[in-house]
């Protein structure tokens, strides 16, 4: 049996716990320093040698943070890296690392079950296949995910939310959409007020590939080259962009016919304006470097309000970058429809123009152009990369204008979300690479 108390698990690894949380990739506040973290509410999930605990934990009383630990008399070689500290006579480490005890949390969902009000369910008519560890995918995002035997993948939010989660039900409304990798189960937290989705299983897709890898790795031979120009590389990325932007529209209107669509008239334009100008405040307050672009920010989001016709709104992907995105042998699929880390749920939720989706992904190959330059003062790399970028950006708009309207057609609207976007970039890098943070910094200035 257990002979820890999970309660009080974060108060009895103190600045371990700490130390730890701070230098996970999803810890989103690195930039402001933390100085305790308390636990809400946990559960033993599985009892034993080793052990799997479940905790919720409050950083500072403003962020709340999913955990998963490990409890073992001592860890084996392979898992001294995921040690966090000492309980007693029993070391504690991410148990997302072990693979023997994500696979009793697989377990817990072939079984469907109740432990201690954390849920396990799987979407209908579906049946999880059973003996299979779980190892954690190896790169960086905001949340953990974890792979069982190359056939599902399990998200496990690093930051969970009450009430409704837009993921899970997005997927939901696209069951059968070919680009999106199909529902198969969830983890819900029913021991509060509201119902908190704590992890979502989709199928893995093991043949994929990142569309930032592809998309960097087209960047690299460029920049390699002399003398050839981006449509001359071998490792041209423009047919890629031109489908990727196929699939986008797709998906939009996938969502618009399974979620509804609506229009925005002036009213709805002034708020977002708004809207605009507060996010703008909030950033120059934080990153002053920002000034210097300010007025010509200013002036593209006042722009909007010389539309005349109304604006179309409706659910979209909401944080649509080259990392959300993957490649398959059969076509390009979309995932985490989360939505924006920074917004609130009610941000996430509200409609949205689908051009805002459309604007992040132009934003998203101008870092893939520009992210490898050690400065924009190399005049030849930086022309490169503004040709790789402009050819993909325009060959995107060109693929999507096949199944919706042309992005281009929509200059104004276009160009004041895409300023939009590098603002909120901005802060982003700030809080959480500062060292990127001049990559949008100088996108600003280069689309003002």
């Amino acid at each position: 049996m257990t002979v820890i108390r999970p309660t009080e698990l974060a108060a009895d690894l103190g600045d371990g716990l700490l130390q730890w949380l701070v230098g996970q990739r999803w810890f989103r506040t690195k930039a402001r320093g933390v100085s305790q973290v308390r636990t809400l509410r946990s559960a033993v999930l599985v009892d034993g040698e080793p052990s799997l605990v479940h905790a919720m934990v409050s950083v500072d009383e403003t962020d709340t943070y999913q955990l998963l630990l490990g409890l073992r008399a001592g860890v084996p070689e392979h898992l001294e890296h995921t040690v966090i500290g000492r309980v007693d006579e029993l070391t504690v480490y991410d148990a997302t690392q072990d693979q023997d005890l994500m696979g009793a949390l697989l377990d817990l969902f072939l079984a469907r079950g109740d432990v201690e009000g954390l849920v396990f369910e799987t979407e209908p008519d579906v049946e999880l296949a059973s003996g299979q560890r779980g190892r954690p995918i190896g790169v960086e995002q905001s949340n953990t995910s974890v792979v069982f035997g190359g056939h599902n993948i399990l998200k496990l939010y690093r930051q969970p939310e009450p009430g409704p989660n837009r993921d899970v039900d997005l997927h939901r409304a696209l069951r059968g959409n070919t680009h999106i990798a199909p529902p198969l189960a969830v983890l819900t937290d029913t021991r509060g007020a509201e119902p908190v989705v704590l992890g979502f299983m989709q199928r893995f897709l093991p043949d994929a590939v990142e569309g930032w890898a592809t998309a960097t790795a087209s960047v690299r031979d460029l920049l390699a080259e002399g003398d050839l120009h981006a449509d001359e590389v071998g490792g041209d990325f423009a047919g890629e962009a031109g489908r990727l932007g196929v699939a986008v529209a797709e998906v939009h209107s996938a969502l618009a016919e399974a979620t509804g669509v609506r229009e925005i008239g002036p009213d709805g334009l002034a708020a977002e304006v708004a809207a605009m100008h507060a996010r703008l405040d909030g950033v120059l307050v934080e990153v002053p470097a920002l000034g210097a672009d300010e007025a010509v920010l200013r002036a593209a989001f006042e722009e909007l309000r010389t539309l005349t016709g109304p604006v179309r709104v409706q659910q979209i992907h909401g944080d649509l970058h080259l990392g959300q995105v993957l490649r398959t042998t059969s076509g390009w699929v979309l995932i985490d429809f989360e939505g924006e880390p920074a917004a609130t749920p009610a941000q996430r939720a509200a409609p949205r123009s689908p051009l805002r989706d459309v604007a992040a992904m132009l934003r998203s190959f101008d870092y893939a152009a520009f992210h490898l330059l050690p400065s924009d003062d190399d005049r030849q790399q930086a022309a490169r990369a503004t040709e790789w970028s402009d050819r993909n950006r325009a060959a995107f708009c060109a693929g999507y204008a096949e199944r919706g309207g042309d992005p281009r057609e929509h200059a104004v609207l276009l160009r004041a979300l895409e300023l939009d976007k590098a603002v909120y970039e901005v802060r982003y890098e700030h809080h959480n690479r500062p060292d990127w943070t001049a990559i949008p910094l100088a996108a600003i200035q280069r689309r003002s």
